[in-house]
């Protein structure tokens, strides 16, 4: 197929081994995987050399190989079993009757879904209903989009789950009543998890999906520095709320409206910077996802219904801030947004600095 090639190239990005394994001549074999960029440096070995190999020694030599040829289905089955005996995840594809036990021994069995028997769909955990190798690339693609979608939608949730505990133990510490009234945390968690949540699951797949290495199979889900990262966030939206409220009791105001405000407001700055783990939100562009620029317009409108409407003010136990104070809270609310984007400055610059270190040793 005429994207074959691509889809090759873009799986070798990604961190993904290619292997062809055919029944044809080795001419054949080695001609093709040269068209499409399959080899890489990799051998040939044809199906009397994996006889004569034997499949307890074949783990030995099958990451040098990239192309087999003459080959029973047999040996498919224990070329899968090698890659396994590796530590690797291993996809397999297949069509045909004899390809049903590879299929089924694989982490991931793929049939065809045009060519395909019945007997290999059954035995496959996925069907290609194109037929084409370039889909699996696309799944691939879809799946860490989704994943990660999972860890933002994660680091967002706790990142404000933990400053509003944080919030409630210190709130005592200080001297101050009832931080929040039960309606209020009610309030926050509805405005800042709901649709703004919702819209960090339809997250576009970051530009660099495909050009980093798979995730490690035991990989935790908060791996990768994520939990520092929610701790880290978590402390300094509580630190910059709880500090508005201070300030705004030290002068009589309505410091409790001031807290709760803050800490929606920061919250959703929060969801608007975790979209990307490494990329700027400025790169990546507001409009890009404009589910959830609409979200957080529409709770930040919300949020002011909240505190200004005399019906939301008895419910909620609320008080209308000042124009000053509503500036204050609004341009302090900014501060989680900006840290997180510096953090990940940082990380960019970190890892671009390693990877040139690396390149002149």
């Amino acid at each position: 197929r005429s994207e074959a090639a691509a889809a090759v190239a873009a799986a070798h990005r990604a961190g993904i081994r290619t292997v062809m394994i055919t029944g044809d001549h080795p001419a054949t074999a080695r001609s093709i995987a040269d068209r499409i960029g399959l080899r890489d440096g990799g051998t040939v070995m044809t199906g009397p050399e994996l006889a004569a190999e034997g499949p307890d020694h074949l783990a030995r030599h099958v990451e040098r190989v990239s192309v087999y040829a003459r080959t029973t289905s047999e040996q498919k089955l224990d070329i899968v079993q090698a890659w396994k005996k590796t530590g690797a995840i291993v996809a397999m594809t297949g069509d045909g009757v004899n390809d049903a036990p590879a299929l089924r021994l694989a982490d991931i069995g793929v049939a065809m879904g045009i060519s395909g028997t019945e007997v290999s769909k059954e035995a496959a955990d996925m069907v290609l209903t194109n037929d084409n190798f370039a889909t699996i690339i696309d799944a691939v693609r879809e799946g860490r989009r989704i994943y990660d979608n999972i860890r933002r939608f994660v680091q967002y949730g706790l990142t404000g789950g933990s400053a509003e505990i944080a919030v409630m133990v210190a709130a005592p510490l200080f001297g101050l009543p009832l931080a929040l009234l039960p309606a209020q945390i009610l309030w926050i968690n509805l405005l800042t998890h709901g649709l703004p949540g919702l819209a960090l699951g339809v997250e576009q797949a970051e530009p660099d999906t495909m050009d980093r290495p798979p995730r490690r199979p035991d990989e935790n889900i908060f791996g990768r520095g994520l939990w520092q990262r929610i701790v880290a966030a978590g402390f300094l939206t509580a630190a910059v709320a709880f500090g508005l409220t201070l300030w705004e009791r030290a002068h009589g105001g309505p410091w409790q409206t001031m807290l709760f405000t803050s800490l929606v407001l920061l919250q959703l700055g929060d969801a608007l910077a975790v979209r990307s783990e490494s990329a700027s939100t400025f790169t990546i562009g507001f409009a890009s996802n404009r589910f959830l620029l609409l979200a957080v317009l529409a709770m930040f409108g919300a949020q002011l219904g909240a505190i200004y409407l005399p019906p939301f003010q008895q419910l909620l136990g609320t008080d209308a801030l000042g124009i000053a104070d509503l500036l204050t809270v609004v341009v302090a609310s900014t501060i989680t947004f900006f840290a997180i984007e510096g953090e990940k400055l940082y990380r960019r610059n970190t890892a671009r600095l390693r990877s040139t270190n690396i390149n002149h040793s």
